[in-house]
């Protein structure tokens, strides 16, 4: 495991290609989020997700959520619609976990094998440049049930050295964790209050 030291305003290039390049080859990767830290592997990498529920201790029945780097990317592997699409503008970059119909595209070993997905584009630009390429997996870097770290050494602490990278900009601005909403009914249904819950609901009231 390598702990890298990365700036959260201008992240080093050399540092998130290399971290990156671990998320390709199915390794895995701590990154700061606008919440709390995350725990990212690749997507379509089974052996990279597999490894984030083991490190997690984390039921298999229980889906994990998505970074992505814009909304564009979200059309990619969701169900998009104007009315979503239109809140997404408003509201992200965010502290907000989305909940779409996902596209057949993705992998069932994230979404606990239902047809949802939860999207995440957060305010942050370490993780969006590590999800540039390709979605990872943000699931907060602790074990299931614990409190989700704020901090690298919080994180390191938590999964017992065994990500292959933690990235480490500092302490996270927000400590809360995101704001998740259902956006696949009439109205939007929120699921669980976090960061940003004021801004969201003026947007959707």
């Amino acid at each position: 495991m390598k702990i890298i030291k990365i700036n959260a305003e201008t992240p080093e290039k050399g540092k998130i290609k290399m971290a990156r390049d671990v998320l390709r080859n199915g390794g895995t990767v701590v990154y700061p989020t606008d919440t709390v830290y995350g725990l990212g592997a690749n997507i379509f990498s089974k052996t990279g997700v597999k490894n984030v529920y083991q490190m997690k201790k984390r039921s298999l029945d229980k889906p994990v959520s998505v970074c992505l780097a814009n909304i564009e990317d979200a059309e990619k592997i969701a169900i998009v619609d104007e009315q979503t699409k239109g809140i997404m503008q408003k509201i992200l970059p965010g502290p907000y976990t989305l909940i779409l119909n996902k596209n057949e595209n993705v992998p069932s070993q994230i979404t606990a094998g239902t047809d949802k997905i939860g999207i995440r584009i957060p305010d942050n630009k370490i993780c969006r440049e590590l999800s540039r390429e390709f979605p990872i997996t943000t699931t907060s870097a602790n074990l299931s049930g614990n409190p989700s770290p704020k901090s690298a050494l919080e994180a390191r602490r938590e999964l017992n050295n065994y990500p292959d990278i933690i990235l480490d900009s500092g302490s996270c601005k927000g400590g809360l964790s995101s704001t998740v909403i259902d956006l696949t009914v009439i109205p939007p249904h929120i699921l669980r209050k976090g960061a940003g819950i004021k801004k969201l609901l003026q947007v959707i009231s």
